[in-house]
């Protein structure tokens, strides 16, 4: 019989088989445009550039994500409820006290940053703290203090940094290729490598791009069952989750880029979204979350 820790064992070697791919790709189109160029270098440069913007991001992750939603320290003195309840939580869970911050938006929302335990960052929305109550609210931030001792933090991050290479390199390819040629075009297999090249240009990014949003999927219903352990409440979470979707508005500020980061949807939950389904979605649906955790 599945339980808890069967799910989040699960969640955890399926998140890192999908990073896995991510690497497999990376290394496929190197391999592609250096035989289209006839110079493994390339091959070389695309795995040592892709090491250094993941070496970049891991420093750099929290600082960038929180200049990204604009957001600023909290106090003791002026957010009590919001402090106390990240302190017992910490303590309760055996993790370090994260630094925390606060977003001026109305639209209630939550996440969790850093690269490690030790240099973790929890920040919500003022509108998150207007309208739950001290059981959601505890719910809420067991969620993402289970982000960071879940130690998932810094794939999210490896993955967000992976599509943007595979993006950018997968634009470089198509520009070269259609205006630049390969240094063999006679050739007939440099030819075959250079429609390979083509295919592989367009469909990587989208590939990528499903992997990533599989991957923040995941990592969403992990923090949720990780979050009912830590709180013994899982109806906590579930009512959150609930007046979180009632609210449904968008994020004043809001960024692509740091949209999976957040405990739900930053763009809010509009019918276009509910029509075309979740393959696209950053966040697994809401009703889901709910039914999982009020199963427990």
């Amino acid at each position: 019989m599945a339980t808890l820790y069967t799910h989040q064992g699960q969640n955890v070697r399926k998140t890192w088989m999908l990073m896995s791919i991510f690497l497999i790709i990376v290394i496929g189109i190197g391999f592609v445009f250096a035989q289209m160029y006839g110079n493994p270098n390339i091959l070389y440069i695309f795995v040592i550039f892709s090491i250094g913007m993941n070496f970049i991001s891991y420093w750099y992750s929290d600082k960038i994500a929180l200049r990204i939603a604009g957001a600023h320290p909290a106090t003791r003195e002026q957010y009590f409820d919001f402090y106390t309840i990240v302190e017992n939580l910490a303590i309760t869970a055996g993790l370090p006290m994260p630094k925390i911050y606060v977003i001026n938006d109305p639209s209630p929302n939550a996440f969790a940053t850093g690269r490690d335990k030790n240099h973790a960052v929890i920040a919500v929305t003022t509108g998150l703290l207007s309208i739950m109550n001290k059981t959601e609210l505890e719910g809420v931030i067991a969620h993402e203090m289970s982000h960071i001792g879940n130690r998932d933090m810094l794939v999210s991050t490896v993955a967000v940094v992976l599509v943007g290479f595979i993006s950018i390199v997968s634009d470089m390819m198509i520009r070269m290729t259609l205006f630049g040629g390969s240094r063999d075009s006679d050739n007939r297999g440099s030819g075959i490598f250079m429609i390979v090249g083509i295919i592989l240009s367009i469909l990587a990014p989208i590939i990528a791009t499903l992997i990533q949003l599989a991957i923040s999927r995941k990592r969403e219903y992990l923090a949720d069952a990780s979050a009912s352990l830590l709180t013994r409440y899982p109806e906590g979470l579930a009512s959150a989750l609930g007046k979180i979707s009632q609210y449904g508005q968008p994020m004043k500020k809001q960024s692509g880029a740091i949209a999976h980061l957040y405990i739900a949807n930053p763009e809010g939950s509009g019918k276009f979204k509910k029509k075309i389904g979740n393959l696209f979605s950053t966040h697994p649906p809401v009703e889901d979350r709910i039914k999982v955790l009020r199963s427990m």
